[in-house]
């Protein structure tokens, strides 16, 4: 199918946590491909496999010192062949993690860089020298704390990392680099992936000028507990350079055919216009960003995120997430604004899957699992210990896929990476499987709504104007409307409806009696328009 992957429905797979075979307490490919049908049997169009690549494991991961292989904890090249090859029998896609800003100091490049000043990979990554009085060149800070400049005593010069000391950054102003890389993309192209996901994929270049960044215009009235918010990136990252690079990405895709790009948007001021940007003809076909995973869980936060997108970008396209592996879950992250866990996180797939754009979910999402509560000892993520106790976090949310109510959750027969725990135990694959109304079988027939609904992949969107905390909006294409409402509380609403026939049977918490609307608490409800839809309150 051409464009697969426009209103596609992507999982992201955490390698670590969503099945370990060989009994050593870390997920590993030949798990994860053991548990395709799962994926498959949701109703996902893709699969994305978050780094399994060599890699000393300081990031988990994205610290990686081999581009080109896989890290045995994880299996063999053999392995993931076998992955593509199980994906592909059930019709799934496979996109894989690319980090490419940053790798690790053990990757034999940066091994052979930092030796001295005029070896064949001296200029592959960031050096520069000191400042007169010794300090770093700039002002810059790493997103894991402290300074992104770390010294080298070997080359008496510092080199900049925008996460962790042990992941230096690439120098993309080197043909070399780029060169490189692009061979590292035809390398899994030609082993079969369906696409990458491009972690970081505004950091690529840094300011040829070395400014300082400045304070963040948002002006802060105390510290944040991660000073990296304090500051206004336009220096340190989104340079127009990356732009160019994500041309000469696309042009690479485009040497093989039905393949898709999505970048990892990080960014905590222009998300939205980038994420255009950034997917304009002739670059990445999709982009997301972390703009849906904070607290913000009203109306006109939702509308305006939409609405900006795509008034901003028409030609460009986005993919919707609520969660991942480096956010607090959204079924922990919001659960105020629902009655019930449970009914949060099925009111929030219908409103996830509803839409215009691709949709990414996070491994568990299905089944409405929460954070995990860990102390200090338990934790693994520098990022989580070196802000302890806020912010919080990201082990909390990678802990083990739980597939039964057993010990480990059916995860592992040795002892697990990440502890499971009794709340997340009692959201498990098994216990909800083949149970009506549960938030997996609630997932499934929405993601086959979704899949059997030309406006809900093609339509666009019109947004109809109520109070909160309701979010009505018209999907239509081709003459064929579909009204979406969605009550975001645990109260119950009642509106006037014309234009409207009954809700379908995918329908939650909906009633309609001649022109009245009921909307239970966290209502989500479909409709077949019938003519001039007018919604009052």
């Amino acid at each position: 199918m051409a464009e697969w992957w426009r209103g596609s429905v992507t999982y992201q797979v955490y390698p670590r946590s969503f099945q370990d075979d060989n009994g050593d307490g870390v997920g590993d490919l030949p798990g994860i491909t053991r548990r395709l049908d799962h994926i498959a049997e949701l109703g996902c169009d893709a699969v994305w496999l978050s780094p399994f690549f060599t890699s000393p494991m300081k990031d988990m991961g994205y610290d990686v010192s081999d581009y080109v292989n896989v890290d045995p904890v994880f299996g063999t090249l053999a392995d993931f062949d076998a992955l593509v090859t199980r994906a592909h029998e059930l019709g799934l896609k496979v996109i894989i993690d690319q980090v490419l800003n940053h790798c690790s100091d053990k990757h034999p490049f940066f091994v052979d860089s930092r030796k001295d000043r005029t070896n064949p990979k001296a200029d592959w990554f960031i050096w520069e020298d000191p400042n007169h009085d010794g300090t770093p060149p700039n002002n810059w800070l790493s997103v894991f704390g402290g300074p992104a400049w770390h010294w080298d005593a070997r080359r008496k010069q510092y080199y900049m990392h925008s996460f962790l000391v042990e992941q230096p950054e690439l120098n993309f102003r080197n043909p070399e680099v780029v060169a490189y890389m692009e061979s590292v993309l035809r390398f899994w192209l030609d082993r079969g992936v369906d696409g990458f996901r491009f972690d970081t994929v505004n950091y690529f270049y840094k300011d040829a000028l070395l400014r300082n960044d400045p304070a963040d215009y948002r002006v802060k009235t105390e510290p944040e507990g991660n000073p990296y918010g304090m500051q206004y990136h336009i220096f340190s990252k989104n340079q127009p350079e990356n732009l160019l690079w994500m041309e000469r990405i696309r042009r690479v895709m485009d040497e093989y055919p039905d393949k898709s790009t999505v970048g990892e948007m990080g960014e905590m001021h222009h998300a939205i216009r980038m994420m255009g940007e950034y997917t304009a003809p002739g670059r990445l076909h999709q982009c997301y960003s972390f703009e849906m995973m904070g607290y913000d869980y009203s109306a006109a936060f939702f509308r305006s995120r939409i609405s900006d997108f795509f008034t901003g970008a028409p030609n460009g396209w986005p993919m919707w997430a609520f969660s991942n592996h480096d956010v607090v879950r959204h079924a922990s992250r919001w659960v105020k604004h629902g009655v019930s866990q449970d009914a949060l996180a099925k009111q929030a797939g219908a409103l996830l899957l509803s839409f215009q754009g691709s949709i990414c979910l996070w491994e568990g999402e299905e089944i409405g699992q929460t954070d995990t509560e860990l102390s200090l000892e338990e934790l693994t993520d520098p990022q989580g210990i070196n802000f302890w106790p806020e912010p919080i976090g990201r082990d909390n949310t990678r802990t083990p896929m739980v597939w039964d109510a057993s010990p480990s959750g059916g995860f592992s027969t040795g002892k697990p990476w990440l502890p499971v725990k009794a709340p997340q135990l009692a959201r498990n694959v098994g216990s909800q499987k083949g149970i009506a109304g549960s938030v997996l079988e609630t997932y499934r027939s929405l993601m086959a709504f979704r899949k059997g609904s030309k406006p809900l992949l093609e339509g666009k969107t019109v947004f109809h104007d109520l109070p909160e905390p309701l979010l009505a909006f018209t999907r239509e294409v081709d003459g064929e409307a579909l009204l979406c409402v969605f009550n975001l509380s645990p109260l119950a609403q009642t509106i006037t409806a014309q234009g409207i026939a009954a809700p379908l049977d995918v329908s939650l918490g909906a009633t309609l009696n001649a022109n009245s609307l009921t909307l239970a608490a966290n209502a989500a409800a479909f409709f077949p328009v019938t003519g001039p839809v007018k919604l009052t309150t």
